[in-house]
């Protein structure tokens, strides 16, 4: 498969700096769509992202049923060939049960997994270090840990991701905390690792606040939508951080709206006015409104024209 120019080709573990947390197309009945999936995939692959992840929230995984999150893995992974590695979401909040899909992640041939701090049942630091440990210990694929206490209300010290970094294929965290001066803590407190630990920024609107703050690379909702502009933003930040800035600032309002409600649902909107697979979304979620739509429609036109 060709691949844009503007490919990033550093990798760590073989994860790249680009990662994109794919939706899930579905029909407009609300069924998988299979050839959509297939589309989209290479749709990232052509804007810049050289990891794609499935099964993560953006991804719906919540609601996908059945044999669904690895029909996706299947397809993502034949789709992209050599030209992007494909993480898997295995998360859970019950230990076993997460154990048991890191494990089959691993036979079904995910290059990386994304581990969600256990939800709802909120672990204390040394449950949450026992947890991923646990699945550390189930998969020799590179783990990476997800940092989101606003769904999760699992806050993870920065104490624990230290002892973390020092398993090693536990290879790095989606920081989605917002808080940058924790992420320099995190940063600081894992420098020494063995094999070195990486940190990706899981909310686009601080993705540049955090490769500032030592951040190998973004999980990106919005390189959905922008991915050649964060790939590019990417790229230049070394050596030419002005125009990184410019770059980042420009995709603020997209950032800003892709939350505007629940996600996926602006982004699903966004995907069908650019003619992408998207469909709707799973209940209890529900469409994004008419203002939403409108004012994605508005982003989308002004990011086009600014271009």
């Amino acid at each position: 498969m060709a691949t844009a120019d503007h490919v990033l080709p550093r990798t760590v573990h073989g994860i790249g700096q680009l990662v994109t947390a794919m939706a899930t197309p579905f029909t407009a009945e609300g069924e998988l769509d299979r050839e959509g999936a297939a589309v989209l995939t290479r749709h990232l692959i052509a804007t810049g992202t050289t990891t794609v992840l499935v099964n993560g929230t953006t991804g719906e995984s919540p609601t996908l049923h059945g044999e669904e999150a690895w029909q996706i893995l299947d397809i993502v992974k034949a789709t992209a060939g050599s030209a992007a590695t494909v993480m898997m979401g295995v998360g859970s909040n019950d230990t076993a049960k997460t154990c048991a899909l890191a494990k089959r992640a691993t036979d079904a041939g995910a290059d990386s997994i994304l581990v969600v701090s256990p939800y709802y049942n909120k672990p204390d630091q040394r449950g949450l270090l026992r947890h991923f440990t646990a699945v550390a210990n189930a998969s020799p694929l590179p783990l990476v840990v997800y940092d989101i206490p606003g769904r999760t209300a699992a806050i993870i010290a920065v104490d624990t991701l230290k002892e973390l970094s020092a398993i090693t294929h536990i290879v790095g965290v989606k920081d989605a905390t917002g808080d940058v001066a924790k992420a320099l803590d995190v940063a600081r407190a894992t420098a020494g690792a063995d094999g070195g630990f990486a940190l990706w920024s899981g909310a686009d609107e601080v993705n540049l606040p955090l490769l500032a703050s030592g951040a190998f690379g973004v999980i990106s909702v919005a390189a959905h939508l922008a991915g050649a502009l964060i790939a590019e933003m990417i790229r230049v930040f070394p050596t030419d951080p002005a125009k990184a800035l410019a770059l980042h600032l420009a995709c603020m309002p997209l950032h800003r709206v892709l939350f505007a409600e629940p996600s996926p649902a602006p982004l699903k909107a966004g995907l069908a006015y650019k003619g992408l697979p998207a469909g709707p979304v799973r209940a209890p979620l529900v469409d994004a409104s008419d203002a939403v739509v409108r004012q994605m429609k508005q982003v989308l036109d002004e990011l086009k024209a600014s271009r």
